[in-house]
């Protein structure tokens, strides 16, 4: 895990660091934000911000709101990626001042009131950042000239862990500050997008997996209303949120883990990051799937009503919203075990059991699909039942919800097969980001990058540039896309022939309807 020091970024902001990939003689603009100046650089006719400061050091605020930037005298220079939020795994510049995002546009002070994309990544909101090559901006905002943001935010406990019942008065919010921390980043593009050519009254935000969840809580958020206009998630929902109960069970065994008593919350305040990081490996103590879940928490002041539960947020009604998933999510998640593509009839119970992640009789889930499917393997039953239970099951409850409630909604599933690993990881998941961002190309990018992909990409690139420009996901080359509605269940079925599907794994769809949804975190 590496740390940002104060020394190194006041090295880079005052130019005495070259910043990497950036040559000397390219261009580069100044752009004005309400805090201060920043300088870019140019990529082809792409302005490119990154590491732009949207909030202050979080550090002396650790699990409290997020404050504004301060202003800074000069000229800051935004060459490179902020600081990813403290986190378990690989990311590599990790930090907890890092309230940053990414801005790509066509143009500065040009009056010409662009759609705005922003994205907002996955990782189960315990990590990941917005500097991933996949999120590039440049050829989305090239093809649609549009404004493209990234944001990161703070992650895991450092985002939601709940301390509000355990004494600490001021901590009231802690359960949802890396929410609040992207409300921040909503309001900071309202106020300094014009800047960059953008229009503040047409923001899309869109994210995958954790990102789409998180869009989906702010779709429920008061604080949120009025701060986007369209909204796209991919494999990303959030039905219900934590209850302030597991919440605080949650925090409990995080302190557990790091030998604290619940009488000694205010230590968390000045503990080392890489104990508190280390500690996040802990049991979840709710739902025995794996660590503890950090997520958004109903705490009555963020947060007042599950996302979509009872039914979907009226607050959101009105916003035109993209709705979507792959077909093979799973592959990405259990395609890591070779044992998974080896079971047996024999064996296939036992596996499939505890990994649907809802009650359910394994065998005659294995009976349904094999009468659906009789070409099927076990392994494709595994794959194909629990991507239905688990992962799809979220999005058709918001879907449905959205379209009982007469929202504008569109859906889509990605049919369209990764070459990846002789292509047994089928349309897994993430495999529509580098689709949406028009990156077939790009360093982690599992699409391929021939005729096939480019084509998909195209497609399912501008029905997102389009949702963004006009609340409508047509355009010229996509087949009618009818907005969802019930019994149809009109579908976009992206492949190498995209084609529009009413009701597509209708037959899946009943048999997981029989049983109640457990969202992970609830």
């Amino acid at each position: 895990m590496t740390f940002v020091t104060r020394r190194a970024v006041l090295a880079v902001s005052s130019g005495l660091l070259a910043p990497a990939g950036v040559a000397r003689g390219a261009e580069h603009p100044v752009a004005r934000t309400k805090a201060g100046r920043v300088r870019g650089y140019t990529e082809g006719p792409v302005k490119v911000f990154k590491g732009v400061r949207y909030g202050a050091d979080t550090k002396p605020r650790r699990f409290l709101p997020p404050s504004p930037p301060r202003p800074w005298p000069g000229v800051l220079e935004a060459y490179d990626y902020g600081p990813a939020s403290p986190q378990p795994g690989p990311e590599p510049n990790q930090s907890e001042d890092c309230l940053f995002l990414n801005v790509w546009t066509p143009g500065l002070r040009d009056g010409a009131r662009r759609p705005v994309m922003v994205y907002f990544h996955g990782g189960a909101y315990s990590t990941g950042s917005g500097s991933s090559p996949l999120y590039d901006g440049v050829r989305l905002a090239r093809r649609g000239d549009v404004v493209v943001v990234t944001v990161n935010h703070r992650l895991n406990a450092f985002g939601y862990a709940y301390l509000a019942r355990l004494g600490a008065s001021d901590l009231a919010d802690s359960g949802n500050v890396g929410q609040i921390d992207l409300l921040l980043a909503l309001r900071w593009v309202r106020d300094n997008i014009a800047e960059f050519g953008g229009d503040p009254t047409r923001v899309m935000v869109f994210g995958q997996s954790g990102g789409g969840a998180k869009i989906a809580t702010l779709m429920a958020t008061p604080a949120a209303a009025g701060l986007f206009h369209r909204a796209a998630t991919m494999s990303g929902q959030q039905v219900t949120a934590s209850g302030p109960l597991n919440a605080t069970q949650r925090t409990l065994a995080w302190l557990d883990a790091l030998k604290l008593r619940p009488d000694q919350t205010d230590e968390l305040r000045t503990l080392p990051v890489e104990r508190l990081v280390d500690a996040l490996g802990a049991r979840d103590p709710v739902l025995p799937f794996g660590a503890i879940y950090f997520g958004p928490v109903l705490d009555e002041r963020t947060l007042r009503r599950h996302p979509f539960y009872p039914d979907a947020p009226a607050q959101s009604a009105a916003i035109p919203m993209i709705l979507g998933n792959t077909h093979d999510e799973t592959r990405a998640f259990l395609g890591g075990d070779e044992s998974n593509f080896t079971v047996g009839w024999d064996g296939l119970a036992a596996k499939l059991g505890p990994n649907m992640r809802v009650d359910i009789s394994p065998e005659l889930v294995i009976a349904r699909y094999r009468e659906l499917y009789p070409h099927y393997s076990p392994s494709d039953v595994l794959f194909s039942a629990t991507t239905a239970s688990r992962s799809w099951r979220g999005a058709v409850i918001e879907a449905e919800l959205r379209a009982q409630q007469g929202a504008p909604t569109w859906a889509y599933q990605l049919d369209f097969p990764s070459p990846a690993e002789g292509g047994r990881l089928k349309a897994f998941h993430t495999l529509d980001i580098p689709l949406v961002f028009d990156n077939t190309a790009a360093p982690g990018a599992r699409t391929g990058d021939g005729p096939e992909a480019r084509r998909v990409a195209t497609l399912m690139s501008e029905a997102f540039l389009a949702l963004a420009r006009t609340g409508d996901p047509n355009h010229r080359a996509l087949p009618r896309w009818s907005p969802y509605s019930l019994p149809r269940r009109p579908t976009m079925v992206f492949d190498v022939e995209t084609r529009l599907v009413d009701d597509p794994r209708g037959e899946e769809r009943e048999l997981f309807a029989k049983v109640p949804y457990v969202q992970p975190g609830t």
